[in-house]
């Protein structure tokens, strides 16, 4: 009889680990993981609330792959348990042809190893204009890889403005690098021949990193086609949720190891998330586009649910412009999809002022890895609309300059600020405090109309410029304090 106190203990040590285990993508600890759902079936549930239907699968931790706006439709990767949840929950849903989830994407996507030889040669055959730089090492040891492509691009040239673009945060997205390639080849191979394209290598530092989770892609090609986190812990963290801004803050990600959301141990972790807040930190650029997909959506700040960006009336307007030359569907995370907490764009721009936004390219009947030869020309010829309109918007309305006379400690600490105000009617609306950058420079996106701007110098006033008047162009202005 001495095995009944043992099977007693047993009991209660399982009863207590099931329970632990009920709510459990929502906790912050990991000790027991709970059970890793065996997904393999690729559903499209049809939704006549949309809304609803989305916040249903988010609390209930389903993947979602993709969205068709247009048609109310969320293409869900499940379990053979979460297909009969849903179906005793009454959903209409289609299986989607299944395809073997190990077999790797179609051979002409790149491999890391493939588009660091890619960047090498790029960089060989062009080395007046490109600079090619490891941000650092993943955990496998993989160069995190970015380009600048500048006239002087072994420059620093405080009067150029910045634009970073980036690809395949989730790793399984594979078309993403496809599009910084393209944006790499137009570049180099149009400078000096097209007088557009050499306007925009001679004026500006374009920075490109074209697969900013090597790590991850690799183990979609050796393992798992539908791999979307790096691989650190085993497990992985979704890059996407690692940013420090608003970390883990309104359950748009989720502390449990398994999940395609996890958002790491603690914010800013991840040595790709370090990669790219280096490079934005040293960089300061104006704009940002990182792609990603499926979904054919535009997204600008912020992802929690309810929020929107303080300077809304530039941003969005503009996520609205690359929306229509896509045709894709323009708004914030929480407005198209469901809320996103530790993103890129609302660090980038509630950190340091970037107007960022994320391009989900392809639709539903495309998927992560559509056929090369089908989609992929398609694809890129499709989003070059979009990273153009960017570049060229750097000489559209704004304000643009240097302010002399301050120190580096003052720069670098963000103490010089220039407090710009909307003028109509004689009124005055702060629109925004913007930080000088630490080399003394600055580039306000504005809307055509008349402003003021006043300079502060750590809390104290400087001088004013009052009454600038903006038009459809870009005002150069030097402040000397």
């Amino acid at each position: 009889m001495l095995w009944r106190p043992f099977l007693l203990v047993l009991f209660l040590f399982l009863a207590s680990y099931a329970f632990s285990n009920i709510g459990h993508a929502h906790s912050g600890g990991d000790f027991f993981a709970p059970w890793w759902p065996d997904r393999e079936i690729v559903a499209r549930v049809h939704v006549p609330d949309y809304h609803l239907s989305m916040l249903e699968f988010r609390s209930s931790d389903f993947e979602v792959l993709g969205v068709d706006l247009k048609n109310k439709t969320i293409d869900l990767y499940l379990s053979h348990q979460e297909l009969r949840v849903l179906r005793e929950r009454g959903h209409e849903l289609t299986l989607l042809e299944e395809k073997n989830l190990l077999l790797a994407p179609d051979q002409q996507y790149k491999t890391p190893d493939e588009m660091t030889a890619f960047l090498r040669e790029v960089n060989q055959r062009f080395p007046e204009i490109t600079k090619l730089e490891s941000l650092g090492k993943t955990v496998e040891g993989r160069d995190i890889w970015a380009i600048k492509i500048s006239d002087n691009a072994s420059v620093n040239e405080p009067e150029e403005s910045k634009i970073f673009f980036n690809g395949m945060h989730h790793a399984r997205e594979v078309m993403t690098p496809e599009i910084m390639i393209d944006v790499i080849q137009k570049l180099t191979l149009g400078y000096g021949s097209d007088n557009t394209i050499t306007a925009w290598v001679e004026n500006n530092e374009i920075w490109v990193v074209p697969m900013v989770n090597p790590d991850g892609n690799n183990r979609v090609w050796t393992s798992n086609a539908m791999w979307r986190k790096n691989v650190a812990y085993s497990q992985g963290v979704d890059v996407n949720r690692n940013y420090p801004y608003k970390w883990g803050s309104c359950n748009g990600s989720s502390g449990s190891t398994w999940s395609d959301t996890y958002r790491g141990p603690s914010a800013g972790s991840e040595l790709e998330t370090k990669a790219i807040m280096g490079l934005v930190s040293r960089t300061r650029p104006v704009f940002s586009i990182s792609y990603h997909s499926y979904s054919e959506l535009v997204i600008y700040p912020y992802g929690c649910d309810g929020v929107r960006s303080e300077t809304r009336a530039v941003v969005e307007p503009i996520g609205t412009e690359i929306g229509r030359l896509l045709g894709y569907s323009p708004g914030t995370a929480w407005e198209l999809l469901y809320s996103v907490d530790g993103g890129d764009i609302d660090w980038l721009y509630g950190e340091f002022q970037v107007l960022p936004y994320v391009i989900e390219v392809n639709g539903s009947s495309e998927g992560f890895q559509p056929n090369y030869a089908k989609w992929r020309d398609k694809t890129v010829e499709k989003n070059r609309a979009g990273w153009r309109y960017l570049l060229e918007r750097l000489s559209g309305p704004g304000l643009k300059g240097q302010v002399r006379g301050a120190s580096e400690q003052e720069l670098a600490q963000g103490e010089v600020t220039l407090k710009v105000f909307t003028v109509q009617a004689g009124a005055r609306t702060l629109f925004q405090n913007y930080r000088v950058n630490p080399d003394g420079s600055f580039h306000i996106i504005l809307n055509p109309g008349t402003f003021d701007v006043e300079v502060t110098r750590a809390g104290r006033s400087g001088p004013a410029h009052p009454g600038l008047v903006i038009g459809n162009g870009r005002l150069d202005l030097d402040i000397i304090l």
